[in-house]
């Protein structure tokens, strides 16, 4: 399992019965994690001390228990960047920091390529990913089905200070995105992508990732360049293994470029155990 731990304002402080104790800067947040089926001591005194709890509704959603007054938003820096956590009513913060380990091996692929690199960052949510590439030099298109995130990844660019650097910000269905930028001739040196398990786009259509993933990788692979750099995919669907992606990513990108592929679980250290909590999983592909 491959673990994000070069976070300067997260920590996994502790988890026990379907929870995460997590620090967000100087913020303690309780949030329900389904992965988390495992039983320890309460025993720290953190626990008590929580600023805020989520709490799941029986009939979907929940809401936030808040133990303080919290500002909307606020800063939390990894690396050189700067993103903004903001509780939302789905618990999660606009922030997924697992995703760091990968942020980090964007940058070194980016950085070490020594040519200019198109990167193409589709489900781009708040765009941690989008700002490692542009940190590491790379020209992003952006593209989410959400006005709000969009906005919400410049927000972020901006309070990275990558604002002037060159980024397309798109609010748009990724499939239909992507086929229109294969008509007009567009192609990448990079394609991420980190699909929901299930949504909708601006237009009502509707997105599940063990229905559409295959097709969409498929067109994908249509739109790398000449030379590309990496094909990169994250999964949150538990029924979804990461072998599964890698194949599909040998399959589709081998027999045109070579290169290699890889896959493994990605997860968080638990500060207070020493252990791991998986968070997902990631398939790549890369040019040897």
């Amino acid at each position: 399992m491959r673990s994000a731990e070069n976070w300067q304002d997260y920590e996994l402080l502790d988890a026990t019965e379907h929870n995460r104790l997590e620090r967000w800067g100087k913020t303690l947040l309780i949030r329900p994690d389904p992965q988390v089926i495992w039983k320890n001591d309460r025993a720290s005194a953190l626990w008590a001390k929580a600023d805020a709890v989520y709490h799941r509704s029986t009939k979907g959603g929940g809401n936030w228990e808040y133990h303080r007054t919290l500002p909307a938003r606020w800063n939390i820096g990894w690396e050189d960047l700067t993103l903004i956590v903001s509780p939302t009513g789905f618990k999660h913060t606009g922030v997924f920091p697992e995703q760091a380990v990968n942020w980090a091996w964007y940058r070194e692929k980016i950085a070490k390529a020594g040519r200019p690199v198109r990167v193409l960052n589709l489900f781009g949510y708040t765009g941690g990913a989008t700002l490692a590439c542009l940190a590491a030099g790379a020209t992003v298109t952006h593209v989410d089905a959400s006005k709000g995130m969009v906005a919400w990844a410049r927000e972020n660019a901006a309070a990275s200070g990558l604002s002037a650097r060159p980024c397309r910000w798109i609010v748009d269905d990724c499939a239909k995105f992507v086929q229109r930028e294969l008509r007009r001739g567009s192609r990448y040196d990079a394609i991420i992508m980190d699909p929901p398990s299930y949504g909708r786009g601006p237009g009502g259509e509707i997105w599940k990732l063990e229905d559409n993933i295959y097709d969409l990788i498929t067109l994908c692979a249509s739109a790398l360049s000449d030379t590309p750099l990496f094909f990169a995919i994250n999964s949150y669907t538990e029924g979804l293994s990461p072998a599964v992606m890698e194949y599909i990513l040998k399959t589709n990108l081998g027999p045109r470029y070579g290169g290699v592929t890889d896959c493994d679980e990605i997860g968080l250290p638990v500060s207070a155990t020493g252990g791991v909590v998986p968070c997902g999983a990631t398939a790549t592909w890369q040019k040897e």
